[in-house]
């Protein structure tokens, strides 16, 4: 039994757009949130400022007896002049449920600030472990360098791809497999504006790094399709282009299947198990790569069979590839 991807191109196109729309909806919200002013939460990296992030002395007797109350937390930052930052209480650890951490990000504080703030938290919510004190501190202009020498490497990556795929095989399949790249990159950054909005995720230079990583995996898998495509195409030029990509997207299914579950087995335990600073570099890889495997299959090779379905003309660009006869041959 084979499974025809292109009798229901609308349903995969639907769930495509309407992932991406939410996720558009999340990124105009956090552009109007005066604590974000971006379409996702920007990480430290990238605005600069200074990242205190502080645990309660749980070895202390009632030091942890409730939940850290984070209006408390945000009355001392206002008492501090620092009523802008930015306060998240992170998860409490799988093992070491006592675990009460405050995460908060705040403008450029010198040495004495920090010991201030410090103090001021410690009188208003209790002693913390200075063994699991952690404070990051980085420039305003550093943070803007960071972002543009990022922004710079997605926009060389898209134009290389897509100048290797015209080169590979033709201006169309270029375009879709761009189409694709472009899909897998706005349904990852929505969900993380949502993840933003709704539990204080961060994008930082990491991000930028799974971004990368998810456009050269999704390229892949739309490129091993597309092979499969235009073998078919030699083999059957006259068939129609609806049956050449259902027989490549068959042809291909279990080893893009196959190649994204082992692909993701690691990554879901670095997600588990790898700790707070590698937690959502394996969750943006996860939702990459499940995104760029449903792209390449769903909507590049269907996009592509629709395109050809309406230009007939361009389904059979092969024929300078068939072998001439030779004099007196049949």
């Amino acid at each position: 039994m084979t499974f025809s991807v292109t009798k229901q191109r609308s349903l995969w196109w639907t769930i495509s757009a309407a992932v991406i729309l939410g996720g558009l909806v999340a990124m105009a919200i956090s552009w109007t949130r005066p604590d974000i002013g971006a379409p996702l939460r920007p990480g430290l990296d990238f605005v600069g400022g200074t990242r205190l992030q502080l645990e309660l002395d749980c070895s202390v007797p009632g030091n942890c007896d409730g939940p850290i109350d984070i209006a408390e937390v945000r009355e001392v930052l206002v008492g501090q002049n620092l009523g802008n930052s930015s306060v998240q209480l992170l998860d409490k650890d799988p093992i070491a449920r006592d675990r009460q951490i405050v995460s908060v990000r705040t403008q450029s504080l010198d040495v004495d600030e920090r010991t201030r703030l410090e103090a001021a938290l410690e009188d208003a919510i209790g002693q913390f472990d200075p063994q699991a004190t952690q404070i990051d501190t980085v420039g305003p202009t550093l943070g803007r360098q960071i972002f543009t020498s990022g922004l710079t490497a997605l926009l060389v990556a898209f134009a290389a791809i897509t100048v290797y795929l015209t080169i590979r095989f033709q201006f169309d399949y270029a375009v879709f497999a761009f189409v694709a790249l472009f899909h897998d990159v706005f349904v990852t950054m929505g969900i993380f504006s949502i993840l933003g909005l709704t539990l204080g995720v961060e994008a930082d230079t990491l991000f930028l790094v799974a971004l990368l990583t998810i456009i050269g995996f999704s390229v892949n898998d739309t490129v091993v399709i597309y092979d499969r495509i235009r073998e078919i195409l030699k083999r059957m030029p006259e068939a129609p282009i609806n049956r050449i990509v259902d027989d490549a997207v068959n042809q291909t299914l279990a080893r893009s299947i196959n190649t994204t579950v082992t692909t993701l087995l690691p990554l879901v335990c670095i997600f588990l198990f790898g700790g707070e600073t590698l937690k959502y570099f394996a969750l943006a890889l996860i939702v990459g790569f499940i995104t760029g495997s449903y792209s390449s299959i769903f909507v590049a090779s269907t996009l592509l069979a629709w395109w050809r379905e309406r230009h007939p003309s361009k389904a059979t660009p092969v024929a300078k590839d068939k072998p001439q006869p030779v004099s007196g041959e049949e």
